[in-house]
C-alpha cells in the first residue's frame, strides 16, 4: 500500500472514530432524556434495537452467523463484561452529568492495558503504567470520593470503564483469531438482550410514546457508534487513532449544556484535562515510537 493510501486510510479512520464518538454521545443524551425508565429497561431496549440492526446487516451482506472454532468462550467473556459495563455506564449517565459519565467510561483503554497482561500476554512498559496512574488520578477529580451516597453513580461510571476495558481486550483477542466484527456485535447484542429479558418480564415499567421513541433512537445511535468504530479500526490501527475517541467528552459536554443545562464543575474539568491529556501524550509517544522503529 502506498504512502498516499495510508494517509487516506488514516484520515478515514479519524473521521469514522469521531462519528462513532458523536453517535455514542447522542446515545447518552437519549438515555438521559428518556427520563424515569429503569436503567435495566433502557439497557434492554438499547441492545434489542441494536440486535435488529446487526442481524439485518448480516442478512444484507449474506454473512452466515457462524462463530469461529474456539471463539465462543471469548465471545461470552466479551459479552458479560461489556454487558455489565454497559449497565454501570447507563446508571452513571442517569445520575450524573453526561460528560462526567462519558469521561469515566473512557478509562476503558487504561483498564485494557492492565487486562491485556493476562488475556493477551502483552506486557505494559513503564510509560503505559505511568499513563494508567495518571488517568486514574484524573478520575479521582471526577469521582470526588466521599462517604456519601452521591459517589455511587461515579463509582458505577468507573466500573463501566472497567467492564468496557475488559470487553475491548477480548474484542481484540477475537480479532486476532479472525472473528468477523459484525458477528461479535450481533453476539453481544443478542446475549445482553437475553441477559436482561428476565428483568424486563418481571419489572416492566410503562413507557410513554416519547420514551419509546427516545429508546429507539438510543438503539440506532448505539448501532451507529458500533458500526463507525468497527470501520475506523479497519482503516487504521487503534493505537494510532483511539485518542480521537475522547471527542465524545466534547460532544456530551455540548449536549449536556444545550439540552440538560449541565455545566461540569471545576474539579471535573481538571479531571477531563488530566485524562484526555494523558491519552494524547500516550498516543503521541506510541506513534512517535512507531516512526522511529520504521526509520
Amino acid at each position: 500500500m502506498s504512502t498516499a493510501d495510508n494517509r487516506n486510510n488514516y484520515k478515514l479512520g479519524v473521521i469514522c472514530i469521531i462519528l462513532s464518538a458523536f453517535c455514542f454521545a447522542l446515545m447518552n443524551l437519549f438515555i438521559r432524556l428518556s427520563g424515569d425508565v429503569p436503567t435495566m429497561q433502557k439497557c434492554f431496549f438499547r441492545n434489542f434495537f441494536a440486535l435488529l440492526i446487526a442481524v439485518g446487516t448480516l442478512i444484507k451482506s449474506h454473512t452466515p452467523f457462524k462463530i469461529g472454532k474456539g471463539n465462543t468462550g471469548y465471545l461470552l467473556i466479551r459479552s458479560i463484561s461489556g454487558g455489565l459495563g454497559m449497565v454501570c455506564n447507563f446508571y452513571a449517565v442517569d445520575h450524573m452529568h453526561i460528560s462526567d459519565a462519558s469521561i469515566l467510561n473512557k478509562l476503558s483503554p487504561f483498564f485494557a492495558i492492565i487486562f491485556s497482561i493476562f488475556a493477551l500476554k502483552e506486557i505494559a512498559n513503564k510509560y503505559e503504567w505511568l499513563a494508567v496512574i495518571s488517568a486514574f488520578t484524573g478520575a479521582l477529580f471526577v469521582v470526588k470520593p466521599s462517604f456519601s451516597s452521591e459517589v455511587i453513580p461515579a463509582l458505577a461510571g468507573v466500573m463501566g470503564g472497567l467492564g468496557a476495558g475488559l470487553a475491548y481486550v477480548y474484542v481484540r483477542k477475537l480479532g486476532l483469531r479472525g472473528e468477523n466484527s459484525m458477528i461479535i456485535v450481533a453476539f453481544f447484542s443478542g446475549f445482553t438482550t437475553l441477559m436482561l429479558l428476565p428483568y424486563l418480564l418481571f419489572n416492566y415499567a410503562y413507557m410513554s410514546p416519547a420514551q419509546w421513541g427516545l429508546l429507539i433512537l438510543t438503539g440506532f445511535a448505539a448501532a451507529g457508534g458500533q458500526i463507525f468504530i468497527t470501520k475506523a479500526y479497519a482503516y487504521a490501527p487503534a493505537k494510532e487513532i483511539s485518542v480521537y475517541d475522547f471527542s465524545i467528552v466534547i460532544f456530551t459536554a455540548i449536549f449536556g449544556f444545550i439540552f440538560l443545562s449541565q455545566i461540569p464543575d471545576y474539579l471535573s474539568v481538571i479531571g477531563y484535562i488530566i485524562i484526555i491529556g494523558t491519552a494524547v501524550i500516550k498516543w503521541y509517544f506510541t506513534v512517535h515510537h512507531k516512526k522511529e522503529k520504521n526509520v
